[in-house]
């Protein structure tokens, strides 16, 4: 669940804060550490709105090929069992007018926490366009253990295909290398609802950013409402589903959030 950029120089420039972690030149072997007050993916809360310490390390070999890790400190709820996301991916791209990115990413939490899973992705790019489509491959999580809940109804599908991430970015260059980015993203799914806690089947994310070197400021928002979220419905039927167990209402999905980083690479 990564929002900075992996890879070759030339992908970076295009594909800004959509294919994943790092720089690399062709055949080197980096690694980066970043700083941020709230860990922000796929436009919520990671963290509970609390600063994040991430790092990762990536390869990058001369035919296009890449692979890396990269781990953050994460947090959803008051005495959860998630402490950290630990990320393995591996991929290749290519491409000089139209640049093209195939990939593979494992999202690794606590033993406890259940919730392992895994995504495939494509994405393309052109003149300063991104467009990047993920798709659930598989997941621990126990499709019973979600089972008539409000979020996913009596008989939810965990399978390969049944979850998806479709968005779409913009990457303008300004003067004294400022870069200008825009996003819209859309979630849909019964993992994806069960994941991020929603009774919603979907929701779109949207933001802006502004990067200078290892600087980044971002403004970030959802299409939520607090009807969307578990904590909404605390007495009644619930629309037939009883009242909520446990509530993310404090992470304020439903609000815009102000996210400000520091990413510094360094060369292995």
């Amino acid at each position: 669940m990564k929002t900075t950029a992996r890879g070759m120089a030339w992908v970076a420039a295009t594909l800004v804060g959509s294919l994943g972690h790092g720089a690399a030149a062709a055949g080197d072997l980096t690694a980066n550490v970043a700083v941020s007050n709230n860990y922000i993916w796929r436009g919520l809360t990671q963290n509970e709105n609390g600063a994040a310490v991430q790092g990762g390390l990536d390869y990058t070999a001369g035919n296009g090929f890449y692979a890396g890790t990269w781990a953050s400190n994460v947090t959803y709820l008051p005495g959860d069992p998630f402490s950290y996301e630990h990320d393995l991916y591996l991929g290749i791209r290519g491409g000089e007018t139209l640049l093209w990115d195939v990939g593979y990413l494992y999202y690794n939490y606590d033993q406890a926490a259940n919730y392992d899973f895994s995504e495939a992705y494509v994405a393309l790019g052109w003149n300063g366009f991104t467009l990047k489509y993920s798709t659930l491959v598989q997941t621990e999580r126990d499709e019973s253990l979600d089972a008539g809940t409000r979020g996913v109804g009596p008989t939810p599908d965990y399978g390969f295909g049944s979850a998806s991430y479709v968005a779409l970015d913009y990457a303008y260059k300004l003067p004294n290398e400022i870069t200008l980015g825009f996003h819209v993203g859309r979630h849909d799914g019964d993992f994806a609802r069960s994941f991020n806690a929603f009774t919603s089947r979907d929701y779109v994310d949207y933001n802006v950013s502004v990067s200078k070197g290892n600087f980044k400021f971002m403004v970030t928002d959802t299409n939520l409402s607090t009807g969307d979220q578990y904590g909404s419905c605390t007495t009644g039927t619930c629309g037939g589903f009883g009242p909520d167990t446990f509530s993310i209402l404090p992470n304020n999905n439903r609000e815009v959030k102000f996210v400000v980083s520091y990413t510094m690479p360094i060369d292995l």
